[in-house]
């Protein structure tokens, strides 16, 4: 029995410090996460806070059928998606803020600034699932099983998913591949 199944036994027997250690092994994947599907740091700390206080209200529920990553990451994506839906709005500075600390000029900054938004705009643009699928795949590095069994679908559902984010987002920001390349 690994550490992992050692914690969760433990922590659906009352034991607060087991969960505490999944905790600990969990939480900066669901941080890099929450951070990648909502934009913003201070939300991405609330969607880890929220996802582990709905896991350990849970932990009864959880089944050995998919990991526990995979059923943190679940919950996390979900109410990533929620907390979006409720703000309607995206807070990406992190290209701005990188190319301001840089020095890159005026002329660099406002067109990296319009870039973001036109990004912002096509990642809101996706469907809940396209988005989680392509956030999972593309920044999270997880495998098709995986994100198939954080979206409760498929595999080939996950790779259509990501398939059509890919397509969608390449088509909002093709009018950029120009200047970006000039």
């Amino acid at each position: 029995m690994s550490d992992e199944a050692a914690a969760i036994a433990a922590a659906q027997a009352g034991d607060q410090d087991a969960f505490r250690v999944l905790v600990e092994l969990h939480s900066r994947s669901v941080f890099r996460l929450a951070y990648r599907m909502t934009g913003n740091e201070q939300d991405a700390e609330d969607v880890v806070q929220e996802a582990f206080l709905r896991a350990y209200k849970q932990l009864h529920r959880y089944e050995n059928r998919a990991s526990f990553a995979t059923w943190v990451y679940r919950i996390a994506a979900n109410y990533s998606l929620d907390l979006i839906r409720s703000r309607k709005t995206v807070e990406s500075d992190t290209i701005l803020e990188h190319l301001r600390e840089s020095g890159a000029g005026p002329d660099r900054l406002y067109v990296s600034g319009k870039m973001q938004e036109t990004l912002d705009r096509a990642l809101e643009g996706l469907s809940q699932q396209e988005r989680t699928a392509f956030v999972l795949r593309h920044f999270e590095g997880q495998s098709i099983d995986e994100i198939g069994g954080v979206l409760g679908i498929g595999n080939n559902a996950a790779k259509h998913s990501i398939f059509r984010a890919v397509q969608k987002l390449r088509k909002a920001l093709t009018p950029w591949a120009s200047v970006t390349t000039t």
